[in-house]
Protein backbone atom coordinates (compact mmCIF):
# COMPACT_ATOMS: atom_id res chain seq x y z
CA UNK A 1 0.00 0.00 0.00
CA UNK A 2 2.86 2.42 0.69
CA UNK A 3 4.00 1.88 -2.91
CA UNK A 4 0.52 2.69 -4.22
CA UNK A 5 -0.07 5.59 -1.80
CA UNK A 6 3.41 6.85 -0.87
CA UNK A 7 2.17 10.26 0.32
CA UNK A 8 -0.63 8.99 2.57
CA UNK A 9 0.50 9.42 6.19
CA UNK A 10 -2.13 7.02 7.53
CA UNK A 11 -0.91 4.22 5.26
CA UNK A 12 2.63 4.79 6.49
CA UNK A 13 1.32 5.01 10.05
CA UNK A 14 -0.44 1.67 9.67
CA UNK A 15 2.72 0.03 8.35
CA UNK A 16 4.77 1.58 11.17
CA UNK A 17 2.28 0.37 13.77
CA UNK A 18 2.31 -3.18 12.36
CA UNK A 19 6.11 -3.33 12.29
CA UNK A 20 6.46 -1.94 15.80
CA UNK A 21 3.88 -4.28 17.31
CA UNK A 22 5.33 -7.28 15.52
CA UNK A 23 8.85 -6.39 16.70
CA UNK A 24 7.94 -7.57 20.22
CA UNK A 25 5.97 -10.66 19.14
CA UNK A 26 8.59 -13.21 20.25
CA UNK A 27 8.67 -11.82 23.80
CA UNK A 28 4.92 -11.60 24.46
CA UNK A 29 4.74 -15.28 25.40
CA UNK A 30 7.12 -17.63 27.19
CA UNK A 31 6.29 -21.34 26.91
CA UNK A 32 2.71 -20.39 26.03
CA UNK A 33 2.36 -18.07 29.01
CA UNK A 34 1.54 -14.37 28.70
CA UNK A 35 4.42 -11.96 29.43
CA UNK A 36 3.55 -8.36 30.30
CA UNK A 37 5.48 -5.50 28.65
CA UNK A 38 7.35 -4.75 31.88
CA UNK A 39 8.60 -8.36 32.02
CA UNK A 40 9.61 -8.69 28.36
CA UNK A 41 13.29 -8.95 27.46
CA UNK A 42 14.08 -5.95 25.23
CA UNK A 43 17.24 -7.69 24.03
CA UNK A 44 14.96 -10.13 22.20
CA UNK A 45 12.93 -7.43 20.42
CA UNK A 46 13.46 -7.24 16.67
CA UNK A 47 15.54 -4.07 16.37
CA UNK A 48 15.44 -4.15 12.55
CA UNK A 49 11.65 -3.98 12.62
CA UNK A 50 11.73 -1.26 15.27
CA UNK A 51 14.09 0.85 13.16
CA UNK A 52 11.98 0.32 10.04
CA UNK A 53 8.78 1.08 11.94
CA UNK A 54 10.27 4.28 13.38
CA UNK A 55 11.45 5.32 9.90
CA UNK A 56 7.94 4.82 8.51
CA UNK A 57 6.53 6.77 11.46
CA UNK A 58 8.97 9.62 10.81
CA UNK A 59 7.83 9.74 7.18
CA UNK A 60 4.18 9.72 8.23
CA UNK A 61 4.79 12.64 10.58
CA UNK A 62 6.77 14.50 7.90
CA UNK A 63 3.71 14.11 5.65
CA UNK A 64 1.63 15.88 8.31
CA UNK A 65 0.10 12.76 9.77
CA UNK A 66 -1.85 13.08 13.02
CA UNK A 67 -4.53 10.49 12.30
CA UNK A 68 -5.39 7.39 14.32
CA UNK A 69 -2.82 5.06 12.72
CA UNK A 70 -0.02 7.58 13.06
CA UNK A 71 -0.89 8.14 16.72
CA UNK A 72 -1.05 4.39 17.38
CA UNK A 73 2.32 3.95 15.68
CA UNK A 74 3.78 6.73 17.83
CA UNK A 75 2.48 4.95 20.94
CA UNK A 76 3.93 1.64 19.72
CA UNK A 77 7.30 3.31 19.13
CA UNK A 78 7.34 4.51 22.74
CA UNK A 79 6.47 1.00 23.96
CA UNK A 80 9.58 -0.17 22.10
CA UNK A 81 11.82 2.13 24.15
CA UNK A 82 13.26 1.37 27.56
CA UNK A 83 12.22 2.92 29.76
CA UNK A 84 8.80 3.79 28.35
CA UNK A 85 7.87 7.47 28.37
CA UNK A 86 4.48 6.88 30.00
CA UNK A 87 3.63 10.59 30.20
CA UNK A 88 4.03 10.92 26.43
CA UNK A 89 2.08 7.68 25.89
CA UNK A 90 -0.76 9.06 28.05
CA UNK A 91 -0.75 12.31 26.06
CA UNK A 92 -0.89 10.43 22.74
CA UNK A 93 -3.73 8.24 23.99
CA UNK A 94 -5.53 11.43 25.02
CA UNK A 95 -5.18 12.77 21.49
CA UNK A 96 -6.31 9.44 20.03
CA UNK A 97 -9.31 9.39 22.38
CA UNK A 98 -10.33 12.85 21.16
CA UNK A 99 -10.21 11.57 17.56
CA UNK A 100 -11.98 8.27 18.11
CA UNK A 101 -14.19 8.76 21.21
CA UNK A 102 -13.35 5.13 21.97
CA UNK A 103 -13.71 3.85 25.55
CA UNK A 104 -11.09 1.19 24.74
CA UNK A 105 -8.61 3.95 23.90
CA UNK A 106 -9.54 5.60 27.20
CA UNK A 107 -8.79 2.30 28.97
CA UNK A 108 -5.33 2.31 27.44
CA UNK A 109 -4.88 5.94 28.46
CA UNK A 110 -5.84 4.95 32.01
CA UNK A 111 -2.99 2.41 32.07
CA UNK A 112 -0.48 5.07 31.01
CA UNK A 113 -1.90 7.57 33.49
CA UNK A 114 -1.56 4.97 36.25
CA UNK A 115 2.12 4.60 35.37
CA UNK A 116 2.74 8.34 35.72
CA UNK A 117 0.22 9.50 38.33
CA UNK A 118 -0.40 6.29 40.28
CA UNK A 119 -3.00 3.54 40.23
CA UNK A 120 -5.73 5.64 41.86
CA UNK A 121 -5.60 8.12 38.95
CA UNK A 122 -5.94 5.23 36.48
CA UNK A 123 -8.89 3.80 38.41
CA UNK A 124 -10.73 7.12 38.27
CA UNK A 125 -10.67 6.88 34.48
CA UNK A 126 -11.51 3.17 34.34
CA UNK A 127 -14.46 3.39 36.69
CA UNK A 128 -16.23 5.79 34.35
CA UNK A 129 -15.87 3.77 31.14
CA UNK A 130 -18.88 1.46 31.27
CA UNK A 131 -17.18 -1.48 29.54
CA UNK A 132 -18.63 -4.06 31.92
CA UNK A 133 -18.42 -6.97 29.46
CA UNK A 134 -14.86 -6.20 28.33
CA UNK A 135 -12.42 -8.49 30.13
CA UNK A 136 -9.47 -6.13 29.66
CA UNK A 137 -11.26 -3.49 31.71
CA UNK A 138 -11.59 -5.91 34.62
CA UNK A 139 -8.04 -7.28 34.36
CA UNK A 140 -6.63 -3.74 34.23
CA UNK A 141 -8.81 -2.67 37.12
CA UNK A 142 -7.63 -5.73 39.07
CA UNK A 143 -3.97 -4.88 38.46
CA UNK A 144 -4.45 -1.34 39.72
CA UNK A 145 -6.41 -2.52 42.76
CA UNK A 146 -3.64 -5.06 43.48
CA UNK A 147 -1.07 -2.25 43.43
CA UNK A 148 -3.22 -0.32 45.88
CA UNK A 149 -3.39 -3.43 48.12
CA UNK A 150 -7.18 -3.45 47.84
CA UNK A 151 -6.94 -7.22 47.73
CA UNK A 152 -10.60 -8.26 47.98
CA UNK A 153 -11.61 -5.88 45.19
CA UNK A 154 -8.66 -7.03 43.08
CA UNK A 155 -9.72 -10.68 43.49
CA UNK A 156 -13.27 -9.83 42.40
CA UNK A 157 -12.00 -7.97 39.34
CA UNK A 158 -9.62 -10.82 38.37
CA UNK A 159 -12.50 -13.29 38.70
CA UNK A 160 -14.74 -11.14 36.51
CA UNK A 161 -11.99 -10.87 33.87
CA UNK A 162 -11.40 -14.62 34.00
CA UNK A 163 -15.11 -15.27 33.51
CA UNK A 164 -15.19 -13.03 30.44
CA UNK A 165 -12.15 -14.39 28.60
CA UNK A 166 -11.89 -17.60 26.61
CA UNK A 167 -8.20 -17.20 25.75
CA UNK A 168 -6.18 -19.91 27.50
CA UNK A 169 -3.01 -17.87 28.09
CA UNK A 170 -4.97 -14.93 29.47
CA UNK A 171 -7.03 -17.21 31.74
CA UNK A 172 -3.86 -18.83 33.09
CA UNK A 173 -2.34 -15.39 33.73
CA UNK A 174 -5.46 -14.31 35.64
CA UNK A 175 -5.46 -17.57 37.61
CA UNK A 176 -1.80 -16.99 38.55
CA UNK A 177 -2.68 -13.53 39.81
CA UNK A 178 -5.55 -14.98 41.86
CA UNK A 179 -3.21 -17.61 43.30
CA UNK A 180 -0.71 -14.88 44.24
CA UNK A 181 -3.48 -13.03 46.07
CA UNK A 182 -4.88 -16.16 47.77
CA UNK A 183 -2.95 -15.69 50.98
CA UNK A 184 -2.62 -11.93 50.82
CA UNK A 185 -4.59 -9.67 53.06
CA UNK A 186 -4.75 -6.01 52.31
CA UNK A 187 -6.10 -2.92 53.98
CA UNK A 188 -9.13 -2.86 51.68
CA UNK A 189 -10.96 -0.40 53.89
CA UNK A 190 -7.95 1.73 54.84
CA UNK A 191 -7.91 4.89 52.66
CA UNK A 192 -4.35 5.70 53.79
CA UNK A 193 -3.12 2.52 52.09
CA UNK A 194 -4.19 3.89 48.71
CA UNK A 195 -1.81 6.84 48.93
Amino acid sequence: MTELLPDDPEVRGLLAMMLLHDSRRETRFNDGELVLLEDQDPDRWNTTQIARGCAELDQAIALGGRGPYVLQAAIASLHAETPCDWAQIAALYGELARLTASPVVELNRAIAVAETEGPQAGLRIIDGLGLDDFHYLHSTRAELLRRLRRTDEARDAYRRARKLTADGAERRFLERRLTELAGVTGPDNDPAAAE
